[in-house]
């Protein structure tokens, strides 16, 4: 089973990032890993964004499925015990 979105063992890239230059400085400073803080930042909103991206395609099953709930209810919910 697949654990990560993306393939961990791909190599590392340069990227050229803007940031405020005090900022980068204080973060060194107190040993902050800045490429570690950059990739999981990224990794939380790439996340994001697809799960955002799967809502928007699936809406349309899901509002039929709730639908279709609706009028048949949940299979062998007469059956249950809880």
């Amino acid at each position: 089973m697949q654990t990560h979105i993306y393939d961990v063992s791909a190599p590392k890239k340069a990227v050229n990032l803007n940031a405020n230059s005090d900022l980068i400085k204080t973060a060194k400073h107190v040993g902050v890993n800045l490429s570690q803080v950059f990739e999981a930042a990224v990794l939380t909103t790439v996340k994001a964004r697809l799960e955002q991206l799967w809502l928007e395609e699936s809406r349309g099953a899901i509002q039929d499925y709730n639908a279709h709930i609706e009028q048949q209810g949940v299979f062998a919910a007469d059956k249950r015990r809880f």
